[in-house]
């Protein structure tokens, strides 16, 4: 792979966990995707798992009547 690749996967990482921190989940997801993409190896990959899963137990409907 090449260092141009993982340079942009990793940038991509780094925004998609700036976005995550500032609650703006879709942004996040589409971000770490994309640095999968890029490089499957990548650390964004776990983050969107892991983001998958805290919104898959999140119920919306609890906090929003």
């Amino acid at each position: 792979m090449s260092t141009e690749k993982q340079t942009a996967a990793e940038a991509l990482y780094r925004q998609g966990n700036a976005f995550r921190k500032a609650g703006q989940w879709h942004e996040a997801i589409n971000c770490y995707i994309e640095a999968a993409e890029l490089d499957p190896d990548s650390p964004a990959v776990e983050a969107k798992r892991m983001l998958d899963d805290i919104l898959g137990y999140y119920n919306k409907d609890m906090y929003n009547p």
